[in-house]
């Protein structure tokens, strides 16, 4: 069963919405072992559309798939569909893997190499009437544009088409929520978008919950309706990718967010009727206003700024409103894509992004002085 990724029996029923309510609680490692036990402790609830799961590895993404799916056993919580029990530890719910209408995506896809694209469908229909499940099959290849490839095996087809016929496999069964599990990982962007378009289009008549697992900030803003960030089996974020990404309040979301600046800072004087408070980066770096928080003067803070929220003068900027001016000098200058990414030693090395034009208008190089233009709400407090 796990290793087709795709749960079975009976179907759900088609445009009936239905929430998924997670909470779990779950610990890996032998008791009284000398490995530290991983503990998985949260809950969550996701509605129809795409929630995604976001966090390093081992972070405990994959075993609430697999908790949700059935191939592990949560220690105690519930796991509800709609009103719908597959798992409740107080009432000794575990209803088996084949019969949780789960769809579950592995990132290996699974495929019988062995079988037709047709067959590989039709596995998990083995119950069902020949009418229905030629009707489910032509209904689903034709949605997932396949259709011509009915009778080839996976090995003749090529990437994408092989994950149109695992995505194609594990929605023939109609299922209740579907899995995600970094399944398109190997794919190009135009290749992934395709697939996911179509895949929207399908769950825009079905109203399933969707979990998606991914480590690709791109992914996160392309699809996300929520994002749930993970840190150590625990839930440290949820809201939409802007809300979470882009103004993250932990350290560890920010790294996640690429936020390329982060650092040690004591902080060294409150301006409360402004807001705002000033911190000094290291032991001698250059003073940054941030936005105020409850911290004493002398206390340590972790400060964030994102590389592209800072700007750049080629002589000191007069009259503007930004309140972090500070002078440096280019100590590299390097190219990525279509991004120039320019460090700049201040007393502390700030990161900068910039496009190529500005690159050229501000005549950068190495040994140039420069000024680094920062607003105070782009610096970010960090927990």
């Amino acid at each position: 069963m796990g290793h087709v990724g795709v749960a079975v029996s009976g179907s759900a029923a088609a445009g009936t919405a239905q929430e998924l309510n997670v909470s779990l609680r779950k610990v890996q490692g032998e008791p009284g072992s000398r490995d530290l036990s991983f503990v998985l402790d949260l809950a969550f609830t996701a509605s129809a559309g795409f929630t995604v799961l976001f966090g390093a590895s081992g972070s405990g993404k994959t075993t609430i798939l697999d908790c949700i799916a059935g191939l592990r056993q949560a220690d105690s919580g519930c796991i509800l569909v709609g009103e719908t029990a597959l798992f409740d530890s107080q009432r000794s719910i575990d209803v088996a893997t084949r019969q949780r209408h789960v769809g579950y995506l592995f990132q290996t896809l699974a495929l019988f190499p062995h079988m037709s694209v047709r067959q590989n469908i039709l596995y998990g229909l083995a119950d069902i009437d020949s009418a229905e499940r030629e009707r489910r099959l032509n209904e689903i290849a034709a949605s997932f544009g396949i259709d011509g490839l009915l009778n080839r095996r996976p090995s003749e087809v090529s990437g994408g088409e092989r994950q149109r016929t695992a995505l194609a496999r594990a929605l023939v069964t109609r299922p209740k929520v579907l899995l995600l599990d970094e399944p398109m990982s190997a794919l190009d962007q135009v290749t992934k978008r395709r697939i996911l378009d179509d895949l929207r289009k399908w769950n825009e008549l079905r109203g399933v919950p969707i979990l998606y697992v991914t480590h690709e900030r791109r992914e996160v803003y392309a699809l996300a309706d929520t994002v749930l960030v993970l840190e150590a089996g625990r839930l440290i974020a949820e809201g939409t990718p802007h809300d979470v990404l882009e103004r993250p309040q932990y350290e560890s979301v920010a790294q996640l967010a690429g936020v390329e600046n982060i650092f040690d800072c004591t902080v060294i004087t409150h301006q409360l009727e402004e807001g705002t408070m000033s911190c000094r980066i290291g032991n001698s770096g250059p003073t940054l206003e941030v936005p105020f928080t409850r911290l004493a003067d002398g206390q340590p803070v972790r400060v964030g700024v994102r590389a592209g929220d800072i700007l750049l003068a080629s002589s000191p900027p007069r009259d503007i409103s930004a309140r972090n001016v500070i002078a440096g000098t280019v100590t590299s200058i390097c190219q990525r894509d279509v991004t120039v990414v320019a460090e700049i030693d201040c007393g502390a090395s700030f990161v900068v992004h910039l496009t190529p034009a500005a690159c050229r208008s501000l005549d950068l190089r190495h040994g140039k002085q420069v000024w680094l233009v920062i607003k105070t709400y782009s610096c970010r407090v960090l927990q």
